[in-house]
């Protein structure tokens, strides 16, 4: 199958881009193309308009400080994975980001077009939640931030507008003491997660997003559990869904290991 037809602008500002998308209710932001390509082929996505924003200058810096972790809107995946700035200030990024599809993905892939695809199977997503991070948009009345919070309103949607482009992605920094961890199970590595799990341990704080259990990215709060009751505690706040990948049993099996294991990976990398 091939994408119904739509016509196609390259702007050479942000200022454009912006201005393309409030112009027309069709319209749909290009960026590494590797979720939204897909869904054109299929016919599952049919935007009167693609405004592709890879000309615009800026938006492809990573930068990492004591504060955090910054991804601009044009990173790449690939990249964003072999900095060992991003590497050291939040470890979890690129333990998530090692599980993203395959290379060739992850070399056109933008780490801000996964967020915003708002895919409760995806990685970058569950990371962004767990950690408490939050998205920059720029639209028609100016920039502003979204809190992670406030961001996944239920499936594949944000509270990004239809004419505001997502600009750079914000996530904490790993506290000194705190340990985090990442794990999921796939058919083959690279394919969709039937269940992932990331942890994050601070002292007694001990907090576990999970992707591929629920529409949207969740997070649990399991501090004060005890070993033992860390995956039961984790499904009475969780309802695992079934499919064609797996059943709801299986899922919530899989919750029951991985929670247990991220939580101890996890405890297992504090300092």
């Amino acid at each position: 199958m091939k994408p119904a037809p739509f016509a196609y602008l390259r702007p050479g500002s942000l200022t454009e881009a912006v201005a393309a998308l409030a112009g027309d209710a069709g319209a749909k932001v290009l960026a590494g193309g590797q979720s939204l390509v897909p869904l054109l082929s299929m016919r599952l996505a049919a935007p009167s308009l693609l405004v592709d924003i890879n000309g615009l200058p800026g938006l492809d810096a990573v930068t990492a400080d004591e504060s955090g972790v910054t991804i601009g809107a044009l990173a790449r995946h690939a990249d964003v994975l072999a900095s060992a700035d991003v590497r050291r200030v939040q470890p979890l990024v690129p333990l998530a980001l090692a599980h993203v599809a395959h290379a060739t993905i992850r070399n056109r892939g933008t780490t801000v077009g996964s967020l915003v695809h708002a895919d409760g199977a995806a990685e970058m997503p569950a990371v962004l939640s767990l950690l408490g991070g939050s998205l920059e948009v720029e639209g028609p009345g100016g920039r502003r931030t979204i809190p992670v919070g406030e961001l996944y309103v239920g499936p594949l949607e944000s509270s990004v507008h239809h004419d505001e482009i997502a600009v750079s992605a914000f996530f904490p920094a790993l506290a000194p003491g705190a340990g985090v961890a990442f794990e999921e199970i796939a058919r083959r590595h690279g394919d969709y997660a039937l269940v992932g799990a990331a942890a994050l341990v601070d002292g007694a704080a001990v907090r576990v997003g999970y992707l591929s259990v629920a529409d949207v990215p969740t997070v649990v709060d399991l501090s004060g559990v005890p070993d033992d009751r860390l995956g039961d505690v984790a499904l009475e706040q969780l309802d695992p869904a079934e499919d064609i990948h797996a059943s709801a049993d299986y899922r919530a099996h899989l919750v029951r290991v991985l929670t247990e294991r991220v939580v101890r990976s996890a405890r297992e990398g504090t300092t």
